[in-house]
């Protein structure tokens, strides 16, 4: 099942090379180390490397040995598979499926999973992050603010983390737009436990993301990485709440890094969960006092010149079975025949027409469903881009 790699460079991902990217994935390096991997090597002869302890990069021997001690434990097509059963999408940089936001990011993670409507991306979008240690006040004004973003038409972009982020989850679910969570563990492990039917409830009805596969737990080395992927989809960065040091302030230098508009609630001088909000106003910051001073910032953003659209043609039964056996992973002719349980020749001729009609594109014998006709042109990602 290996891609034809004739005439490719090793950093050229194709659909096949999801499986490996998955698995390397698993062995849990830093996303810097899982890029140079696969940049240098090419996805399948990096996971080989590993696997004989040798993975080829700078790397202390005790670390090379726990990821040959993980990867030897790890099937990749197994791995795979485990991900279409659960119903967690898998996209990998350049790859139809990825977020056309990410792709040119700084540090645009390799492979992205994610459980719920990836079309939730579209539009305009607004991050609420602070404190997991949050003042009644200070949870509140999230949840508010975070269901006046949601009526408004924006959806509300955070980390699914205790205190302020669940504030804002909570909030942006009492409005009509489709929130998004960033998570630090694979989507079949909730953390923080407490959160666990507003983690469901958000997959419901927004869009989850993950850079970790499914088995991975959370780790305290994930989170600094989590933040950017809010930092970078945010249009607007909101800070509620948060104190000098921590999360909070690690994702808003991600976002000035990234010339994100970041806008601080000021807080009284009193509270410990606002003298990191305090000190973004003194040295400078945009402030937010209001909601509408966010809507305001929204609007001068990239973020309002996106529209949710959809004018492909609607499938018929066959098409939307065909579609439905997609899940969000890539996937060959013969596995989509053996999930509907149509004849090869019949899956082909609905194929065909998806791919007609916009839905699904095809790239090395390998097909990918689409998300909203908004999404740009895929693009192969060359060796050594980052």
């Amino acid at each position: 099942m290996s891609a034809d790699r004739s005439g490719d460079p090793p950093g050229v991902l194709h659909p096949g090379d999801a499986r490996f990217v998955v698995a390397l994935a698993a062995v849990d390096p830093f996303p810097r180390q899982l890029n140079e991997l696969v940049f240098r090597f090419g996805a399948e002869a990096a996971w080989h490397r590993v696997l004989r302890g040798s993975p080829g990069i700078k790397l202390p021997d005790d670390i090379a040995r726990a990821w040959q001690h993980r990867a030897v434990r790890i099937d990749p097509d197994k791995l795979w598979a485990a991900h279409h059963r659960a119903g967690v999408g898998v996209s990998v940089l350049g790859s139809s499926s990825y977020p056309p936001d990410l792709v040119d990011d700084l540090e645009a993670p390799l492979v992205l999973f994610h459980k719920g409507d990836p079309d939730a991306r579209t539009g305009a979008r607004v991050g609420i992050i602070g404190t997991r240690r949050a003042s009644s006040y200070g949870r509140g004004l999230a949840a508010d603010w975070a269901e006046a973003l949601s009526c408004a038409g924006v959806a509300v972009v955070s980390g699914l983390a205790l205190g302020v982020d669940a504030a804002a989850h909570h909030g942006a679910l009492r409005g009509p737009t489709p929130p998004i969570g960033v998570v630090g563990s694979g989507l079949d492990r909730v953390y923080p436990r407490r959160n666990e039917a507003l983690w469901h409830e958000v997959a419901e009805r927004g869009l989850l993301l993950s850079e970790y596969p499914i088995g991975l737990g959370a780790t305290a080395a994930h989170f600094p990485a989590r933040n950017r992927i809010i930092a970078a989809l945010a249009d607007v960065l909101v800070v509620v709440e948060s104190h000098e040091a921590g999360g909070s302030m690690l994702t808003v230098a991600d976002a000035l890094r990234r010339h994100r508009t970041v806008l601080a609630v000021p807080g009284s001088v009193h509270s410990p969960a606002s003298r990191g909000t305090n000190a973004l106003v003194r040295d400078g910051g945009g402030i937010a006092c209001d909601v509408d001073d966010v809507l305001i910032a929204v609007g001068l953003s990239q973020g309002a010149r996106r529209a949710r659209r959809e004018s492909r043609p609607q499938p018929d039964a066959a098409g939307g079975r065909v579609l439905d056996a997609f899940g969000w992973t890539p996937a060959r002719l013969e596995d989509l025949a053996e999930r509907t349980g149509a004849s090869l020749l019949d899956t082909a001729d609905v194929v065909e027409r998806l791919v007609a009609d916009g839905w699904v594109v095809t790239a090395h014998g390998w097909f990918e469903r689409l998300a909203c006709d908004h999404v740009a042109a895929p693009r192969p990602v060359e060796a050594g881009q980052e």
